[in-house]
This record gives structure tokens, sequence and C-alpha cells, in this order.
């Protein structure tokens, strides 16, 4: 856990004093007042978690998260720290995609072994993870094989119209899940997991094919995350083609 650095995200000056000093004998720390201040700061800085205040000024904890995802701004969890404590409450944050709840009066010991288990998680993670080059994002193989057989121009047309139509299903996907209609997710995201698999996106296919699985196993906390990721990804996807084969 060496040299994990936390970002803690609160309004409270007195909030801010008690977790530094819960956590500064353990790890680095840098501080923010409200989430345009964190954000501004994850843009500039690495963080290895943040502690996210939910109830600020300028910019709230949901709304900061929110922005942190659709830009794939960090990889790093984010716990949320708010008053709040029933099981309904709790059960929002995680859907709304924080990886943990921590209620306040924060008690160290709650708060310290929150953050160690999801540093060694993340760390577990990520050394399985592959390396993130462009084969990663795209197949070259699959890629190739489109090449041998069509234009470019045929190409860039089959390309697009890849993009148009997994936004839609995107858009349409985000709509059931403000609905809570998790039972009509499935046939689009097979669309969305196919078409990725059949044009190489090899990442989107990876996260299509995740939140697959959880929807067929009923697993529905962090479903907005998974839905973020695989928004971002597709951006991702797009300018790797656009900058390939000056598709813009």
């Amino acid at each position: 856990m060496e040299n994990k650095r936390i970002l803690i995200v609160d309004d409270n000056n007195l909030n801010r004093k008690v977790f530094e000093n819960i956590i500064c004998h353990n790890f680095p720390f840098s501080s923010a007042e409200n989430g345009q201040d964190a954000i501004d700061k994850i843009k500039c800085e690495r963080f290895d978690l943040i502690l996210m205040d939910i109830q600020m000024p300028v910019m709230d904890g949901i709304t900061a998260l929110k922005i942190i995802k659709a830009e794939g701004l960090t990889a790093a969890p984010v716990i949320a720290i708010s008053a709040y404590s029933d099981q309904t409450d709790r059960d929002y944050f995680l859907s709304a995609g924080f990886d943990d709840f921590i209620d306040k009066p924060v008690k160290p010991k709650d708060l310290l072994e929150s953050i160690s288990n999801h540093l060694h998680k993340n760390t577990l993670e990520s050394s399985n993870q592959p390396s993130g080059d462009d084969q990663d994002i795209l197949d070259k193989k699959v890629y190739n094989q489109l090449k041998k057989y069509n234009s470019n121009e045929d190409i860039k047309t089959v390309y697009e119209d890849f993009f148009e139509e997994a936004q839609t299903l995107l858009d349409e996907i985000k709509l059931l899940i403000d609905q809570g209609n998790y039972s009509e997710i499935d046939e689009k995201l097979h669309i969305l997991k196919g078409n990725s698999g059949t044009l190489g996106a090899t990442i989107l296919f990876k996260h299509a094919s995740i939140l697959e699985q959880k929807l067929k196993d009923s697993k529905y906390n962090g479903i907005i995350e998974d839905y973020l990721t695989l928004e971002y990804q597709l951006k991702v996807f797009k300018s790797h083609l656009e900058e390939l084969n000056n598709l813009s």
C-alpha cells in the first residue's frame, strides 16, 4: 500500500481534519472542498482512492461521481461519505456507482479497513488487467480481415453505422436503467456485445459481456457505473478508429 494517495472531498473543514488525522499515518493525501474542486485535482494529480462527501455546495458528490465516470477521469475507487445511514440510502449510493459507503460519524477503524480493502482489491485487479495498448482497444486481426475484403470507404461506413447504432442502444439502456426496467436491457446489450465482437471492439465487448452476466445473475448494484463505462469505452474506440483511419 506504499505511496497510495487518497483524495478527501468534504466541504466541512472539521470533517476534513478528522479524515486527515485518521489516514495521515498510513497514506499521503490531498483535500478538496467540493465536487468541482475534486474534479480539478483529479485532472491534475493521480489518486488511488477517493473519499467523497455527498452534500456539498458548488457541486455535490453524486454529480461529481457522474462526471468522473463519464469522462473517465480515474479508475480509483470512490467511497461515499454521508450522514445518511439506512439501507435504502446505502443501496442508492452503491447503485449510483460508488464503490462503498461509510456513514458519519466515521469510525477510524471502519474507515481504514474500507480504504485498505479497496486499495488491495484495486491492486489485484490492476495486476490482472491487459496492458492497455492498441490491441486491447481494437482487435487488429478482425480489422485487417475486414480491410482485406472491403474498400476504405466501405470500412468507414460500417464503423460509422456501428457508432450510431451503439449510441442509440446505450441511450435506450440508460432509459431502461432510469425506469428500473432491467429485464429489457439484455436484448439491447446482446446486440451491442455482438456488434462489438464482430468489429473488433475488444474492451467494449468485454465490458458488455460483464454487464450481461451481471444482469443474468440479477446483480444490479453498480449498474450505472457499468453503463458509464460502456459509454466511455465507446468514445475511446471511436477516437481510436478516427485516428487510425481518418474517419472524422
